[in-house]
C-alpha cells in the first residue's frame, strides 16, 4: 500500500480493517462502536466496520466495563485475538481487576499455557473540554504494572503501525490514544512499528527532550522557539511505548547533550517522567552537566473551564520555560 495522508483517527480506523481482513481470530469490541453521530463510536476509529464485518466480528457492548474487559480476557485466552474499545481511559478504573489481576498475570500464572493477545483501546488527556472525570493521563498507572504492554501514539502513522505490533503480540497490551490527536494529519506508511523503539522527532545538540503525545507535539512548537530566540537545539524523543521502553536512545541522546528534559501530561508527582529520570541518573550521571528537569500538570482533576484547563497542563509557553531552566545550566 501506498504512503498516505491521514487523520489520526482514519490512521486506526485503517488499521482495524487490515487487521480485521487478515486475521479471522480477530475482533472489535465495545459500548456504542457501531452507532453515536459517526457511526463508528465518539471519535469515528470504528466507523464503518460493522456494516463490512458484520455482528460477530464487529460488536456492541454493554454498558459494563467490568464485565466487557473480563470477557475480553477469557476470550484471549480461549484462542480469540480481541480489541476492545474502552470509550474514555477514565472508565477502565471500573476493570481494573480484569486488566491487573487477570490479563496482566495470566501467561505468569498459568506457566504459559495460556497466551492473552488482548488489545483495549481508548484515549486518555486533555484539551477538548471533558473535564475531570473523561481528561486523565493514566497510562503511568499501566506501566507500572508487570506483563502489560503500553503504548502511546503521537502521530497518525505510530496509530496505525503500533495498533499493529499490539494486535500480533502475546500479551495484552494497553493502547492509549490522545482525544485531542484524532484529527492531526500525517503521512502513514502502513507498516508495522516494533515497541520498544523510540523516534527521534526532532534532532539536537544542546538539550534532550523526552515527551509523549499532546506534550510531544508542545515540546516540538517550544524547541523551535528556542532555538530563534536563544540559539539553544534540542533534540526531542518520542517513546511512542512506555513498557516496553526505549532507554538506549535516551541514555544515546543525554551523552550528546549532556541534559535532560522529561514532559508528559499526566501529574508531575510519581509519573513515569522520574521513572525515566532517575533510570538516566543511574546510567549515565557522569555524561549529565546538570539536573534533570520534569515537567508535568498539576496534582488536581482537569477542569472543565478551558482557562482553567489551560492552566493545569502545561502548554508550549510552561515548556519553554522549562528549556530556560535547563538553559541556564547550559550557559554555565
Amino acid at each position: 500500500m501506498t504512503t498516505k495522508n491521514l487523520t489520526t483517527w482514519r490512521a486506526l480506523n485503517t488499521a482495524l480493517k487490515d487487521i480485521l481482513q487478515e486475521t479471522p481470530e480477530s475482533l472489535v469490541m465495545g459500548e456504542d462502536i457501531t452507532t453515536w453521530g459517526t457511526g463508528g463510536g465518539i471519535y469515528g476509529v470504528t466507523r464503518k466496520l460493522f456494516d463490512e464485518f458484520g455482528a460477530e466480528r464487529v460488536r456492541d457492548t454493554p454498558i459494563s466495563e467490568e464485565v466487557l474487559i473480563s470477557t475480553a480476557v477469557g476470550a484471549a485466552m480461549r484462542g480469540s485475538r480481541p480489541i476492545l474499545e474502552i470509550m474514555y481511559s477514565d472508565f477502565t478504573l471500573l476493570g481494573f481487576d480484569g486488566i491487573i489481576n487477570q490479563a496482566a498475570k495470566s501467561r505468569y500464572m498459568f506457566g504459559g499455557q495460556f497466551d492473552c493477545p488482548l488489545v483495549i483501546r481508548t484515549n486518555g488527556g486533555s484539551g477538548v473540554g471533558k473535564a475531570g472525570q473523561h481528561s486523565q493521563s493514566l497510562e503511568t498507572l499501566f506501566a507500572h504494572i508487570p506483563g502489560l504492554e503500553v503504548a502511546v501514539p503521537a502521530t497518525p502513522a505510530d496509530a496505525y503501525g503500533l495498533l499493529r505490533t499490539a494486535e500480533r503480540s502475546s500479551n495484552p497490551t494497553i493502547f492509549l490514544e490522545h482525544k485531542n490527536l484524532y484529527y492531526d494529519k500525517g503521512a502513514v506508511d502502513f507498516e508495522p512499528v516494533p515497541f520498544g523503539r523510540a523516534r527521534v522527532a526532532r534532532e539536537g545538540t544542546d538539550l534532550t527532550v523526552v515527551a509523549t503525545q499532546q506534550m510531544l507535539t508542545r515540546s516540538l512548537a517550544a524547541a523551535e522557539r528556542l532555538q530563534a530566540e536563544h540559539g539553544i537545539n534540542a533534540e526531542v524523543i518520542d517513546p511512542r511505548t512506555l513498557y516496553p521502553f526505549d532507554m538506549e536512545t535516551v541514555l544515546g541522546s543525554v551523552r550528546k547533550t549532556r541534559h535532560l528534559m522529561v514532559a508528559h501530561e499526566a501529574v508531575r508527582d510519581y509519573g513515569w517522567g522520574a521513572e525515566v529520570s532517575s533510570s538516566v541518573v543511574e546510567q549515565a550521571w557522569e555524561e549529565l552537566d546538570a539536573p534533570p528537569v520534569r515537567l508535568g500538570s498539576a496534582r488536581t482533576p482537569i477542569p472543565y473551564s478551558e482557562p482553567l484547563e489551560s492552566a493545569v497542563v502545561p502548554g508550549v509557553d510552561e515548556i519553554l520555560t522549562a528549556m530556560r531552566k535547563v538553559r541556564t545550566a547550559i550557559a554555565a
